[in-house]
């Protein structure tokens, strides 16, 4: 078959798409080309095709990296032979109480719990003997489950659909079935994710390993968390360069009396997120100084978003109208954004989940969905360039007298191309080491010493900082020696005003936590000009953030409503639920035990509502306190 490599693919024919895509199996083909020499070569070859080679470099490759990516082009089927049993007949032929082990697995937690306990009056006085002590360690495991909040899930559950935070408390369930003692365990902000009804099972999970004789560390900003803990060290009295200090440490009433830290007046009440007057800026203060809200657009009022029949993961074919240019708190709609995406012509990451219809998508220009993956994967991604304020200082230092004589343009300061750049690093400062079967190492290029550019590019001084002292300044620092550049000022502003001051302008990307990647985006976002009328999706982004930070992460949502925008933030905390205009309160539980609408309205009706969680966590919550 012959085909030019030159037409469009809309122009190929099936059978030639079926070789691009499958290969032609083994055989060869003699190819012959003329090198600069002008003498003829031939040699043989073959053609695996698209979809082998990805096959075959995804079971081949080390790289977690590369692995993903591929993955992006797969989809997981049911297998036809066992419908998704994983099994053969043999083994499904085997069953306790009429049910085999693929329907036992599919139980949700809950129900594996009434199970187990319902077989003591099923089995016969034989089959006691044989089970008694599996089926005691089976309720003692699915107990431990269910105490850290997730008798929602099903025993099958992938490990790939696990949040961080539910593979994190299956990890814990399981240290306190082991029953050691004299260990140090530290956790990560165990409570992402979790609905605060599931919080105090969360806290007695803690208690029952420290009571086994472990320490417990955990590195949280909960506040029940915090009351709830033996002793608190409080590290401040800022984030990242601004912190690092022990400014209070004991008991949970010794903070709340003391007067340097700023978490104790939280946790007493005397600040309460999002009820207080805003002022102050930089080192040491407690908010960004922000201007005035804007008053509130009226083209967008009285309109609504509309999703109806959405039966996607959990959800019972709910009907959901979210008011625009609100401030609203939801929970789990994927179905939302990939649903809008589609309805706007965008490239989708992912089929929606099922959905009848989607109405008044019309009434928006734009939806933006941030996230927190990462913003780049090398030392080469960093703030700077990911919010595009990088463009900017490069033209100012090319604008430069001395830049200017050499004859330098910016191309000259960029670490991506050859020029400036230090060509033993390739421009990223630091020499990636694979550790194989460990995560790779970083370390800084012993040329350039971690600045990423040659001698020439680095002569050159703009009021007494050369370009790679501009990127090792912090947000903060940058703010103050570009007042007077309007285009680059306004951007490292955005970054301030999302509670990232303290972070480098050049700090590497793989360093950055997820919360601290959201808001990078989120800067790159308020940085474009309005135009209103968009629709921002964020999920959890109060990830890894103080009371203070809460306060700077609000009023930036209530800036962008105020212009006309909605903001959908996917969220649990109380904090949040407790400033936004409007709530989406899923439930009553998780899983298949969830994905009704318990309450949909404003904030104001939720506090009094007489069945929900939230509702509930609200009233008791000293966030609920004015």
């Amino acid at each position: 078959m012959n085909f030019s490599l030159d037409a469009p693919i809309k122009d190929l024919s099936k059978d030639a798409m079926k070789i691009i895509m499958y290969g032609v199996g083994d055989k060869r083909f003699k190819v012959t080309y003329r090198g600069q020499t002008g003498h003829e070569h031939t040699y043989e070859a073959g053609f695996e095709g698209v979809i082998p080679n990805l096959i075959r470099r995804h079971k081949e490759t080390d790289s977690d990296y590369i692995r993903n990516e591929i993955e992006k082009f797969m989809i997981d089927e049911e297998c036809p032979v066992c419908n998704g049993s994983r099994l053969k007949k043999e083994s499904l032929s085997v069953v306790i109480d009429s049910k085999n082990i693929t329907e036992i697995t599919s139980m949700s937690i809950k129900d594996s719990i009434e199970w187990v306990r319902k077989l003591e009056s099923v089995l016969t006085e034989r089959e006691h003997k044989i089970s008694d002590a599996i089926l005691k360690e089976i309720g003692y495991r699915l107990n431990f489950l269910r105490d850290v909040g997730l008798d929602y899930l099903t025993l099958a559950r992938s490990s790939s659909q696990l949040s961080g935070g539910e593979a994190q408390r299956i990890r814990l369930a399981s240290q306190i079935g082991s029953g050691l003692s004299g260990v140090l365990y530290v956790l990560d902000e165990p409570s992402v994710g979790l609905h605060q009804k599931d919080q105090g099972k969360l806290i007695r999970t803690l208690h029952q390993l420290r009571d086994l004789g472990n320490t417990v560390l955990v590195v949280e900003h909960d506040a029940e968390t915090m009351i709830e803990s033996d002793y608190i060290f409080d590290f401040g009295p800022g984030a990242g360069s601004e912190g690092g200090k022990v400014v209070a440490e004991g008991t949970p009433p010794e903070i709340i009396k003391n007067s340097n830290s700023l978490t104790g007046k939280y946790l007493s009440g005397k600040i309460i997120v999002g009820k207080n007057d805003r002022k102050g800026k930089m080192k040491g203060e407690m908010f960004m100084d922000l201007d005035p809200l804007p008053k509130v657009m009226k083209s967008i009022e009285g309109k609504s978003l509309v999703l109806k029949g959405s039966t996607g993961r959990n959800l019972k074919n709910i009907d959901l109208s979210i008011p625009l240019g609100k401030f609203i708190c939801i929970t789990g709609m994927d179905t939302l954004y990939q649903g809008l995406r589609q309805s706007f012509g965008m490239k989708i990451d992912q089929k929606p989940e099922p959905f009848k219809s989607l109405e008044g998508a019309d009434n928006l220009t734009n939806i933006i969905a941030i996230d927190q993956s990462p913003i780049g994967r090398t030392p080469k991604s960093n703030p700077a360039t990911y919010t595009k304020v990088f463009d900017h200082i490069r033209d100012l230092f090319a604008q430069t007298q001395e830049a200017r004589v050499r004859g330098y343009g910016p191309g000259r300061f960029s670490f991506n191309v050859k020029g400036g750049r230090c060509e033993a690093c390739g421009g990223e400062g630091q020499i990636k080491i694979e550790m194989q079967f460990m995560p790779d190492v970083y370390v800084n290029c012993e040329v350039c010493q971690g600045k990423r550019y040659n001698r020439e590019a680095l002569e050159i001084n703009y009021k007494g900082k050369n370009i790679a002292d501009v990127l090792d300044m912090t947000v903060e620092e940058g703010l103050v020696f570009f007042e007077n550049i309007p285009q680059i000022r306004r951007r490292v502003e955005t970054l301030f005003d999302v509670g990232l001051g303290y972070i480098k302008l050049g700090q590497p990307a793989p360093t950055l936590s997820g919360g601290e990647a959201q808001r990078v985006k989120l800067s790159l976002e308020l940085s474009k000009r309005a135009t209103g009328s968009t629709f921002y999706i964020l999920d959890e982004p109060t990830t890894g953030l103080h009371f203070a930070d809460l306060e700077n992460l609000i009023t930036i949502f209530k800036r962008l409503t105020a212009k006309g925008n909605t903001v959908v933030v996917i969220e649990h905390n109380l904090d949040v639920i407790d400033n936004c205009d409007y709530v989406v309160d899923l439930g009553p539980d998780g899983g298949d035990m969830g994905g009704k609408v318990i309450f949909s309205g404003p904030l104001s009706e939720l506090k009094t509502h007489k069945t929900s969680y939230t509702a509930e966590a609200l009233r008791e919550s000293h966030t609920d306190r004015v």
